[in-house]
């Protein structure tokens, strides 16, 4: 058994469908996935010591802890719903997330990671949710698709026109011809000094 074969063992769902990420890498799918657990688990960590923070009487800070510790939990149970094995909603929540396109959960990870780091700049806030907000970008980064090969890549640029394969010189601008127009510029001497004295 190879070491992407044990990985994936470990990081499938049972019962799981095929997604939008199966033409992903492997070390993609469950790298990015990986992130995101870390991630939640900084965020519910670092939200419980922002909660704290109401001992110093600092209530933006407790109300941001609050929200880290949710986003924490939500992205723990869209990551990994194995770890609440025991409530039903959360691995059914999971499924439908993960049927989702991917640039939704990109740009709720994005967004939701937004607001504690807004309510409390700390660097227990900023940590976890630039840990979030990682995971957001790339599962952006993933719901773009793969890249071209560098064949194809050419031969579109040929058949744009872009690589010499169409005519040069010529374009399809109606505004291009404006340049073409132009005066040459004259020196009339000073503002607001006449030129004919």
């Amino acid at each position: 058994m190879s070491f992407a074969d044990k990985i994936t063992s470990l990081m499938a769902r049972p019962n799981q469908q095929p997604g939008p990420a199966d033409d992903q890498p492997w070390y993609f799918k469950y790298g990015v996935r990986f992130l995101g657990i870390t991630g939640a688990f900084f965020c519910i960590l670092f939200g419980l010591f922002n909660a704290l923070s109401l001992l110093l009487l600092n209530v933006s800070c407790l109300i941001g802890g609050i929200i880290e510790i949710l986003l924490g939990f939500l992205v723990m149970g869209l990551e990994a719903p194995c770890c609440f094995f025991c409530i039903d909603y959360v691995g059914q929540m999971a499924d439908m997330v993960d049927a989702r396109p991917m640039w939704n959960r990109a740009a709720l990870y994005c967004v939701a990671s937004l607001f504690p780091v807004i309510i409390c700049f700390s660097l227990g806030s900023i940590f976890p949710c630039a840990l979030v907000f990682a995971t957001g970008v790339i599962y952006g980064m993933m719901s773009l698709g793969k890249k071209a090969s560098a064949a194809d890549m050419r031969q579109a640029a040929v058949n744009s026109g872009l690589a010499g394969g169409g005519t040069q010189g010529t374009t399809t601008n109606d505004r291009a011809g404006i340049i073409n127009n132009a005066q040459p510029f004259s020196f009339t001497g000073a503002v607001g000094t006449d030129s004919n004295v």
